[in-house]
């Protein structure tokens, strides 16, 4: 969809958050008069109000009438489309879309540059900024947005602007926007996913929807090429269209890791051991990257080496640093049991102290404690919504696996019995497994607070390096 088909429709934002606000500027740079409404909490009501623009209004309720009334509902990408009044409200002929959707749509008519986007329940931040970290390395200019931190609208102008646009758009998606791609019509020149595992169950209604919604953007969408986790079996399992064309990574016949050495196919190129790539999912997610530079024609062989200057990215199993002999290591962005068990398996030959739980969306931990029965750290604390339920599963475990258990009140309560259990030497793991909402407003922000609590600068541990184009 283009923003000059949105003249002349009733039009109304849902949302102002950071993704809310970068809609509301494309929109009245493109249509200045267009009267919109937004729907947003009292005190973002007040916040733009203040913008003294004449052809807004806002609205602080939203029901399926309010909804019903507009024939375009762009949303911002935390707000489900599965909620009640948006379901009867697009059963009355409203369309709900992301700014995404209307990136993609722009991108389509007058972009510039090749698109290479990346999905997947755990190490899509990391892929996404690798790969555009490789193709400037390898003297190419390159956009890093979308989910990671960078909503595509901001940079909606750079992409209109044929002296300003980059060669190559890495943008990561999340669940809540892969179905944004498909709508918009347009085809990503390059596709990635990663893996597939249960997560957002709350925001999707359930987990058949979930994968589904996720792979919206290889089935949906119709890349021209579908860069696909061998080793992953819902993606094995995939059939595409006949005009997207399938690369595998985690392939014996393309790019793999035997131990943490680097193949393609039967070449040998290079032990992964010594990147700054944490855990050795981040390490095979390398693969992904190299099979998607080969889909573009690139020296894949020759970029490679390149993922040794690469800069970790924060609250990404990122060891923040060491105090009285105890390493802290947040991994804040953890929100999947699945995500906690790969964190573990990165200091497995060092005493951890795990803290686990978050608010509770219904995602099962029965794995996670089985896990537990063989692999389990020195400690574990949970807190949090779903904590006394995480408890309750590891409890009968921790007695016959010898790990100790504990439950915190909150963060600070967790990090005091994490110290205390695992006396002057070894880590404490902040890898939740779970949402930070509830007590914190996001991930970033607990993360945050997990640095200063440890004593060291949150704002020294949170840039993102790469953002933008370069």
């Amino acid at each position: 969809m283009r923003i000059s088909s949105l003249d002349g429709q009733r039009v109304a934002l849902w949302g102002w958050g950071r993704e809310g606000r970068a809609a509301y500027r494309a929109l009245r740079a493109r249509l200045p008069t267009q009267p919109l409404t937004l729907f947003c909490d009292a005190t973002e009501a007040e916040e733009a109000r203040a913008l003294g623009d004449a052809a807004l209004t806002t609205a602080t309720r939203v029901d399926s009438d309010a909804l019903s009334a507009f024939d375009v509902v762009i949303k911002s990408p935390g707000i489900s489309p599965y909620r009640a009044e948006a379901v009867s409200a697009s059963a009355r002929g409203t369309r709900f879309i992301g700014g995404t959707a209307l990136w993609f749509g722009e991108h389509a008519a007058h972009g510039h540059g090749r698109t290479l986007c990346v999905t997947g329940t755990k190490g899509k931040s990391t892929t996404t900024a690798l790969l555009a970290h490789l193709l400037r390395a390898g003297g190419h200019r390159a956009a890093l947005a979308g989910n990671i931190g960078l909503p595509m609208l901001e940079l909606l102008d750079a992409d209109a602007s044929a002296q300003d646009a980059p060669a190559y758009w890495a943008v990561e998606l999340s669940s809540y926007q892969t179905g944004d791609v498909a709508d918009s019509g347009a085809r990503p020149d390059v596709a990635i996913a990663l893996n597939i595992f249960p997560e957002h169950l709350d925001w999707h209604g359930g987990e058949a929807r979930y994968v589904a919604d996720k792979l919206r953007l290889v089935t949906d969408a119709r890349p021209r090429v579908a860069v696909l986790n061998a080793a992953d079996p819902a993606l094995a399992a995939l059939r595409l269209d006949d005009d997207t064309q399938i690369r595998w990574f985690n392939h014996e016949d393309g790019w793999h890791l035997r131990g943490d050495v680097l193949h393609r196919g039967q070449d040998e190129i290079f032990d992964t051991a010594s990147l700054p790539l944490p855990g050795r999912h981040n390490r095979g997610n390398l693969c992904a990257v190299l099979t998607a530079l080969e889909a573009l024609g690139l020296d894949a062989a020759a970029l490679a080496p390149h993922a040794a200057t690469f800069r970790p990215l924060p609250h990404r199993l990122q060891t923040i640093g060491t105090r009285e002999g105890i390493a802290y290591v947040n991994d804040s962005i953890s929100t999947t049991p699945h995500a906690s068990l790969a964190a573990l398996a990165c200091f497995a030959d060092r005493r951890v102290a795990l803290i686990a739980g978050g608010h509770d969306r219904g995602i099962d931990w029965s794995d996670f404690a089985d896990a537990m029965r063989t692999r389990a750290p020195a400690v574990i604390v949970t807190l949090g919504q779903n904590g006394p339920k995480i408890h309750d599963l590891l409890e009968p475990v921790a007695a016959h696996a010898g790990f100790a258990l504990h439950a915190a009140t909150d963060l600070e309560d967790a990090m005091a019995q994490a110290r205390a259990t695992l006396g002057g030497e070894g880590v404490i793991l902040l890898s939740p497994g779970a949402p930070s909402f509830g007590a914190y407003k996001d991930y970033v922000a607990r993360g945050r607070h997990f640095a200063a609590l440890a004593g060291f600068d949150p704002d020294a541990i949170s840039a993102i390096p790469g953002l933008g184009i370069a």
